[in-house]
């Protein structure tokens, strides 16, 4: 009879593990190494790789989960044996470590179209696949971005880009002088933003021999070099089959010719991804994804970013919500650039109807406003009180105009030796009509505090209000109709370069746009934007800049509110941001050279 050792106790439990080890390896063999065989030698590799199958992690655990934590080493507790001792990774960024970055953005500029041309927000993002032939430096200068140079004629209508010899696009095609002439004209005949080009453009011609295209204009025309900064260039083989560009929508990939081509728009996740041009020849980004995530409110936005989901923040023509600078402070994980803007909030009045016509009413307006205080709740110490010359001080040939003052007793005094009194006593000032005057205030949802404060304002000087809150939609058809007697909006920094800049775009009233008042039709000030627009000299523009400028103080077509400054924030394990007047951190010079820390 055989004797049985005495295996009793802990003696007797290793060796039931060490069966049972034995045991659960020459199950798996058969079941895993032998069909393997079976199919042929090219399944094998998978079947055993660890990678790909994860076999061996499932052995592994196994024996884990018989031995117990203390005798087996999984390979999850290697990799943390050897990041033991290293710094938290809360607040890295959230792709470090991966073998490809991923810097991701959070923007309140939410896409609602998959239109790349339809779409203004994505308009904006796309920049970044389809460059302009011109950029903005950071000191507000314009130099070539795919045109390594440009000339322009004496009598300033006629101008001649040259393209960089080294732009492919995303498909492998070079980027030609056919293309940049394709999408001037394209963007003049398809879109109703661009129709000037069509207006005034009277002839292209393009030369393969110096890699150029010129544009001939009908008149003269000085902002082609700024016009040309924000139309994204298309390649034509592939655009010039869409009849109905505002229409036409793809979710992707679209061909691209930048450091990256736009790959997907996906709406139901809320993101633009963009990936490597394979094509590029320019300095090459570290990042090899860059996404766009697009929240619905900037809460959600700051959420993300505390959450370390997304790297940094993102608004054209806007900043980063004052009220929460501090709390991504308290996180320890961001830094913060702060700019001055070139855009600025600003009431506007309607020019068209009494008594704001009157530009001695306009002037006891601006006295009644206290303006330190909307500064203080409006911008929490990241703006100022503003001059009566409206162009912000960031801005090329700015005039020291005199400062924007709060004082009603000399409100008051101004409307009375107007005209303006309150005869039957009732507390309110009445118009030239003998009528009770209520100035309809109309507002968007984001300016509701500001038109409370305006209420308030006007009541201490006699002067009834109402407020008329509208979304975006319904304050375009308004003010279009001029229905409203005062209203309060923003210039962006666009806007404030367009037409015969320094604002001008926003009152000549011979434009038209969604964000312009086109409300001032006074031939002084026509005849200031015609001049500017006719010459490229640098000492007339600074003469023509600086007459306008006085003549926006002495005339008050728009009473400024504010100036501002734009505050981004960013993760601080990426260094090489770069910010410039027009388009803030989105530009390519920011994703040429952003690197982890």
């Amino acid at each position: 009879m055989k004797q049985i050792k005495g295996f009793t106790g802990p003696e007797l439990k290793k060796e039931l593990k060490r069966w049972l080890i034995y045991s659960v390896l020459m199950t798996i063999f058969c079941s895993n190494i032998c069909p393997a065989g079976a199919v042929g030698t090219e399944d094998s590799g998978e079947n055993l790789s660890a990678s790909n199958g994860g076999i061996f992690d499932r052995i592994i655990t196994y024996i884990k989960s018989l031995l117990g934590e203390e005798n087996v080493q999984s390979s999850e507790n290697v990799s943390g044996a050897s990041t033991a001792g290293m710094p938290s990774t809360a607040g890295m960024p959230q792709s470090a470590g991966s073998e490809g970055t991923v810097l991701k953005i959070a923007t309140p500029n939410v896409i609602k179209s998959a239109s790349f041309i339809g779409d203004s927000n994505l308009g904006v993002f796309a920049h970044l696949s389809n460059p302009p032939l011109m950029k903005m430096d950071s000191e507000g200068h314009l130099v070539g971005q795919l045109a390594e140079s440009y000339n322009v004629s004496e009598n300033n209508t006629c101008w001649t880009f040259y393209l960089r010899d080294d732009l492919y696009w995303s498909d492998g095609e070079p980027v030609t002088p056919e293309d940049v002439e394709f999408s001037i004209r394209y963007y003049g005949k398809k879109t109703p933003w661009a129709s000037w080009i069509n207006e005034t453009l009277e002839s292209s011609t393009v030369s393969g021999v110096n890699n150029s295209v010129t544009f001939k204009f009908n008149k003269p025309y000085t902002r082609v070099n700024l016009e040309f900064a924000t139309y994204n260039i298309l390649p034509a083989h592939i655009w010039k089959t869409i009849e109905n560009p505002m229409e036409y929508t793809n979710n992707g990939p679209y061909v691209g010719c930048g450091p990256y081509y736009l790959k997907l728009i996906d709406l139901n996740a809320g993101k633009l991804v963009f990936e490597k041009n394979p094509y590029w020849k320019g300095k090459a980004p570290e990042s090899e994804t860059v996404e766009v995530h697009f929240y619905s409110s900037v809460d959600v936005a700051t959420l993300a970013l505390e959450n370390g989901e997304v790297d940094t923040y993102y608004k054209y023509a806007g900043s980063y919500s004052y009220s929460g600078i501090e709390q991504l402070e308290k996180t320890g994980n961001f830094d913060f650039i702060e700019k001055t803007d070139i855009g600025l909030v600003f009431l506007a009045p309607n020019l068209k109807k009494a008594p704001l016509s009157d530009e001695d009413f306009r002037d006891a307006l601006a006295y009644a406003i206290n303006y330190e205080e909307i500064v203080n709740l409006e911008t929490l110490g990241y703006g100022k009180v503003p001059n009566r010359g409206f162009v912000p001080p960031t801005m090329e040939n700015f005039k020291e105009t005199e400062k924007l003052e709060y004082n009603p007793e000399k409100a008051r005094e101004i409307l009375e030796k107007a005209g303006y009194s309150d005869s039957n006593g009732n507390g309110v000032l009445e118009g030239k009509d003998g009528k009770d005057i209520k100035l309809e205030i109309l507002i968007r949802p984001d300016y509701a505090r500001t038109g409370e404060l305006l209420e308030e304002y006007f009541e201490q000087v006699g002067l009834d209000s109402d407020l008329r809150t509208a979304d975006a939609d319904t304050w375009f058809t308004l003010k279009d109709k001029y229905e409203y007697d005062l209203t309060v909006t923003r210039s962006t920094p666009w806007g404030m370069l367009m037409h015969a800049s320094w604002g001008s775009g926003y009152f000549d009233s011979r434009r038209t746009g969604q964000g312009v008042m086109h409300n001032l039709d006074d031939p002084e000030f026509l005849q200031l934007c015609d001049d500017i627009l006719a010459t490229t000299d640098p000492e007339e523009l600074d003469g023509y800049s600086s007459e306008l400028q006085d003549y926006y103080a002495e005339n008050l077509p728009a009473i400024p509110l504010y100036w501002n400054n734009v505050v981004t924030p960013y993760n601080r394990h990426f260094e090489g941001w770069y910010t410039d007047p027009l388009y803030g951190i989105y530009n390519l010079d920011t994703f040429l050279n952003l690197h982890e820390v």
